[in-house]
């Protein structure tokens, strides 16, 4: 069966029309911190923790100047917290030598800064700089392959095929469509397939309303491309 993609967009639109980066930001620099800690861990609880941590330490040049153990206490909470310390401030030493202080905007750069991956420069680049990106996440990757807009095994492959299935002008939206379908009713464990206004569309929805498709569905292979991103919540 012929996947409807312009339809599924168009529900997706009518049903998320606010959907947005969830990341609590006021700049680039801060959605760049803030992006490395939310991997592994919920949005909600990242915004707990930047809102004081860049009341105290608002610039790169703040966080350059830390060591990785004196910014452990204050993201502990966020999971990770060693490597996550060490990845942001090596990272903002790099701002700070090699660009000012700012952000870079081009996906190599930002890609070559410690513990920034292609998902998490595909957050900054789309919610910060404007610029056409699908970052997949666990959201993005489960709720696109049970839909049939891809068919992968890995974020990387599931990004190759939105971006061929997805007008670029749609792109950014979409993310965050599918990521709000993720959280809100196409959730891991207990899908809400009678209650979703794409399961005329969905190929997961047919196949478990027979009895085939598995509750949680396909789960990506671990990924070589990098930490970072939002993975959950």
């Amino acid at each position: 069966m012929r996947v409807p993609v312009k339809r599924i967009l168009e529900v997706l639109e009518q049903t998320y029309p606010g959907a947005k980066c969830a990341l609590d930001h006021r700049n680039p620099f801060e959605l760049l911190v803030a992006t490395i800690l939310s991997a592994q861990c919920t949005d909600e609880r990242v915004n707990l923790v930047t809102g004081p941590l860049f009341a105290k330490f608002p610039t790169a040049e703040d966080f350059a100047r830390l060591s990785p153990e004196e910014l452990e206490p204050y993201i502990q909470s966020c999971g990770l917290y060693k490597t996550k310390s060490k990845n942001i401030v090596s990272a903002c030493r790099v701002l700070v030598e090699e660009y000012g202080g700012q952000v870079p905007e081009s996906r190599e750069a930002l890609q070559a800064l410690p513990g920034v991956g292609r998902k998490t420069a595909s957050v900054v680049l789309s919610n910060a700089f404007g610029v056409p990106a699908i970052a997949v996440d666990t959201h993005v990757f489960r709720v696109a392959n049970r839909l049939g807009l891809a068919d992968a095994t890995t974020p990387e492959e599931t990004e190759r095929q939105l971006m061929k299935r997805i007008p670029k002008a749609k792109w950014s939206a979409a993310h965050h469509w599918l990521i709000h379908h993720g959280r809100q009713i196409c959730s891991a464990r207990s899908p809400g397939c009678d209650r979703c206004p794409l399961a005329p569309y969905c190929r997961f929805a047919r196949e478990r309303s027979r009895g085939e498709g598995l509750t949680q569905g396909r789960r990506p292979q671990r990924s070589r491309a990098g930490a970072g991103g939002t993975t959950e919540g």
